[in-house]
């Protein structure tokens, strides 16, 4: 029955992610149906707390959106890049890496997108190679961010050992940072110039491209709520660290049971979620955001379709999971033994079907722990999750490839040989080696 339910697990994680949206999350509700009411599986639960830390980040993101918070990040970023064309093989990575490192979102790549392709192209340098590049630099910097969806799953995961952000940020941050350079070189020659590039000459020859319009400066009052949005968002960010550096900050109280007073310590998850609520309330007030642009934006939209994912495949994987909970620990824990870091090729075998770093964490880590791997080991493992650059289906990596006009980001004759395999691989790789080796070594 294993096997009819395994299958059953997968074939609904490939539906859900080729109809793509919320589908994963739907699709997940039919599993449900079939688990619990025919195969009698456990219920599994839902991770509640993780997709309430979400959906208080995502509406303390939305809010700074509403009120331009992302549009003056996007401008700031295009103003460095634009400083030094020569270098944005290396620059456009580093700058997107921590841009989505602090807002948390990778969505901002869109709007940088057509700006790196412009600049590679009128400094003659390939388009590709900063473009695959920053697509991967990206991802690495979501698993990075503090308040991205995964690190806040990872968080309350790793909360029962005792885990916390600093301890995660601690390595996380230096070894993805690494793994872009590392991962910049490995594009720095790639293809041929586009002097020499016949596809992009051809273009050329067409009018098929088309210069882009520079950005539109802000006027003063909206410049000023999208700075001072930005800079209460960063704000946020910075209480949150400090609360996990410092436990002890975190407020206390007493409450009655069994007719007994007892104290007890609010939690980091609990904590964020205050936050991000109160941070989104003060953006409002402060700095004019409005409540139904914020709703309709772009973050909350992608926000509450991975919301839906998560809950759907988490509560469907947790049913598998408990189900066949001996059987699953103990066949992989024979596969790992003496070998744990292979867990690693798990979470990314999984990123790759998911197409999700957050439902990646979910799904997996409490296996991880079920098989009494050590936290530093799964934090170590963490940039794993990063593997849906394998099939060049994932969103940022088909837009990627429209805004490239120069026809040099591609997707290859064989599927797998495109243009963000290579960084992608390396970088990926990277992260997870250089993290192990900080965890180990000190």
């Amino acid at each position: 029955m294993l096997w009819i339910e395994l299958i059953l697990f997968l074939a609904i994680i490939i539906i859900g992610a080729r109809l793509g949206g919320i589908a994963m999350g739907t699709m997940a509700g039919i599993g449900l149906v079939i688990f619990i009411f025919i195969f009698k599986l456990p219920v599994g639960s839902p991770p509640i707390i993780v997709l309430g830390m979400i959906l208080a980040v995502i509406t303390a993101l939305s809010t700074m959106e509403s009120a331009g918070g992302l549009d003056f990040l996007v401008g700031v970023a295009e103003k460095i890049m634009r400083k030094r064309p020569q270098n944005i093989t290396f620059v456009a990575p580093l700058v997107t890496y921590i841009l989505v490192l602090a807002s948390g979102t990778q969505h901002v790549i869109y709007a940088l997108l057509p700006v790196i392709a412009e600049i590679s192209r009128k400094s003659g340098i390939r388009p590709e190679r900063p473009i695959a590049m920053t697509d991967i630099a990206a991802m690495q910097g979501l698993v990075a961010s503090p308040i991205s969806a995964a690190t806040v799953a990872m968080i309350g995961i790793l909360s029962v050992k005792g885990v916390g952000l600093p301890q995660m940020m601690m390595v996380i941050i230096p070894s993805t940072i690494l793994a872009v350079i590392i991962g910049s070189f490995t594009v720095f020659r790639k293809g041929k110039e586009l002097a020499d590039d016949p596809i992009y000459q051809q273009r050329l020859k067409e009018g098929k491209i088309v210069a882009l319009e520079s950005a539109k400066e802000l006027d003063k009052k909206t410049l000023r709520n999208a700075k001072g949005s930005t800079f209460m968002f960063f704000f946020a960010i910075i209480m949150v660290v400090v609360l996990g550096i410092f436990p002890d900050l975190r407020p206390t109280f007493e409450w009655m049971v069994d007719g007994e007073m007892t104290e007890g310590q609010i939690g980091m998850g609990p904590a964020i979620m205050i936050i991000m609520l109160a941070i989104g309330g003060f953006i409002m007030i402060v700095f004019k955001a409005d409540p139904a642009k914020a709703v309709g934006g772009s973050v909350m939209k992608s926000g509450i379709v991975a919301l839906i994912s998560i809950l759907g495949i988490a509560w469907l994987g947790s049913s598998f999971f408990e189900g066949n909970r001996i059987l699953i620990v103990d066949s992989i824990s024979q596969a790992i033994e003496g070998y744990q870091w292979v867990f690693g090729f798990g979470l990314f075998a999984l990123s790759i079907m998911l197409f999700s770093q957050a439902a990646t964490v979910v799904t997996l880590m409490p296996v991880g722990l079920a098989l009494g791997l050590d936290a530093e080991l799964l934090i170590a493992l963490y940039p794993a999750v990063n593997g849906f650059f394998v099939l060049p289906t994932y969103g940022t990596i088909l837009a990627a490839i429209s805004f490239d006009q120069t026809g040099t980001t591609k997707i290859g004759d064989k599927l797998v040989n495109h243009s963000f395999m290579l960084p992608g691989l390396v970088t990926t790789f990277s992260a997870v080696a250089i993290a192990l080796m900080i965890t180990y070594l000190t």
